[in-house]
């Protein structure tokens, strides 16, 4: 038992339990099969005997009053049912490494004592025996069964379930606490209006390989489609007043006439607002605008993201000095309200900026960040910044504002400066973000050897991240060296403990 204690720690303390135990056993297991005088070695079978072991093995169970059974319980149904959870995750996670038959067992032995069992338990338990069912592991352990029955099975697992079906045909989001839809898998500048067009354009290509659509051009020239006189007269009379702004009161009907206009005559929101041109109001008619141009079960990255790359956006592309107090807090509520659109239509342009954000633009990201996202959405966004193509990268933005985005992150004492208040705001990283985190880090040391800001960054990285470091211990030292700040000797240490 004691030499499981380690990993047990693992399973209630680390925010990520999977990986960090994974790493754990690799490093165990290879260590005590090299060394001859261990003499308890760590395998898995003896994992899983410590799982299964009985623990008060007779219980009397009085569910009916004229008969009592016994019920053997497991030692892992004595854990705490988070803990039972995440082993079991592990186990499916590390399914190789174990004898597929006894996993199995396990987790059949779970799910039969379905009753009083905890969601989570039961559906991790669930999760590994499917696992442990895919096709590659009949023949292991149903060892009796023809070669028509296991082709039964292997149709079973090849279709999706009808609910699965569903939730794919509908554009509802695919996970609710995440911000994520069926939608999100458009081009950039996405648009309702365009969908038939992309669709046409992929199936015309099909033939020769699916050919990837140029999003940037053919898009941008559905947004140059002529509109009817009366609705670009009524958008350039809506430009004048919006600049000429007079009261508060005006404000909210010059909101209320922008929504009519662009959601209510049939046309493409973003051509619209291309000729409104709301982004050059004064930040006070701004503010106003935002504030009664939200939306209630609309789709995230239509309307409200529109909103937020008409308005907001070209403001804090351009920002030179800190935001406006009056803007950011409307920004700040109307992302709370449409935490999708404050990331597809405001923060990835806003980090993607051309020429590299700068210190006041890092402040209102990193108030928008911990404002309005949870954590996990953050861990989410940072992996799509480092780790995603261009496709991943996907965000609404205006034809006349391309200019000033770029395809690619700009490094810079800001980005490193952002990267540094993410960590601290206690955002768990995934193991590839930290892995591209690294590989930029040695990448840039030498061009910011100087900086504090970097040095300060690296130094939050290796003691937030350190379970994730281990195999880069000798490329941090390599970058570090390669630096001259206060900071330096104390990254050095931290490397040193990892």
């Amino acid at each position: 038992m004691e030499q499981w204690v380690p990993l047990f720690d693992i399973f209630m303390n680390s925010p990520t339990p999977e990986t960090e135990a994974s790493l754990w056993l690799q490093q165990n297991f290879n260590a005590t099969t090299a060394s001859s005088s261990t003499a308890t070695p760590i395998t898995t079978s003896s994992f899983l005997s410590l799982l299964t072991k009985p623990c008060n093995p007779i219980v009397k169970d009085s569910s009916f009053s004229s008969a009592t059974t016994s019920k053997r319980i497991m030692f892992i149904e004595t854990l705490p049912g988070m803990v039972q959870s995440r082993i079991l995750s592990f186990l499916a996670l590390e399914n190789k490494r174990f004898n597929a038959k006894e996993l199995s067992k396990l987790a059949r032995n779970l799910l039969s004592e379905s009753q009083g069992l905890d969601l989570w338990v039961k559906k991790s338990a669930r999760n590994l025996l499917d696992r442990m069912s895919e096709p590659k592991y009949v023949n292991e352990w149903i060892p009796d069964f023809s070669l028509d029955s296991r082709e039964e099975i292997v149709e079973e697992f090849e279709y999706l379930p009808d609910w699965l079906n569903d939730m794919a045909a509908a554009d509802d989001p695919l996970l609710y606490w995440l911000p994520l839809s069926g939608a999100d898998f458009c081009p950039r500048f996405y648009s309702s209006d365009n969908d038939e067009t992309l669709f046409s354009q992929v199936e015309e290509n099909k033939d020769n390989g699916l050919k990837e659509v140029e999003d940037k051009t053919e898009v941008v020239s559905a947004l140059n489609v002529s509109l009817d006189p009366e609705i670009e007269t009524t958008a350039v009379s809506l430009r004048d007043r919006i600049i000429n702004f007079e009261s508060t009161f005006k404000a909210v009907d010059l909101a209320n006439e922008t929504r009519q206009l662009c959601l209510d005559k049939g046309v493409n929101p973003l051509q619209v607002m291309s000729l409104i041109e709301p982004w050059k109001a004064e930040d006070e008619t701004a503010s106003v605008l935002i504030s009664h141009l939200s939306s209630g079960d609309e789709d995230e990255l239509a309307w409200p993201s529109q909103v937020l790359c008409s308005i907001v956006l070209p403001k804090f592309l351009v920002l030179a000095e800190p935001a406006s107090r009056l803007l950011l807090t409307s920004t700040i509520r109307y992302c709370k309200l449409h935490q999708r659109a404050a990331a597809h239509g405001l923060l990835l342009p806003l980090v993607l900026r051309r020429e590299g954000i700068n210190n006041p633009i890092c402040d209102v990201i990193t108030r928008i960040l911990k404002e309005c996202l949870h954590p996990a959405h953050v861990s989410a966004f940072c992996r799509t910044l480092l780790c995603g193509g261009e496709v991943e990268r996907r965000f609404i933005l205006l034809p006349c504002h391309e200019s000033l985005v770029s395809n690619e992150l700009v490094w810079t004492d800001s980005l490193f400066n952002l990267l540094h208040n993410i960590l601290n705001h206690n955002v768990h990283l995934t193991q590839d973000s930290v892995d591209r985190l690294v590989y930029r880090v040695r990448e840039m040391a030498e061009r910011f050897s100087k900086s504090l800001k970097f040095g300060n960054f690296v130094l939050c990285l290796v003691t937030k991240c350190s379970s994730l470091l281990k195999s880069h211990k000798s490329l941090l030292t390599e970058a570090v060296e390669c630096t001259d700040t206060l900071v330096t000797k104390s990254i050095l240490f931290r490397i040193a403990s990892l």
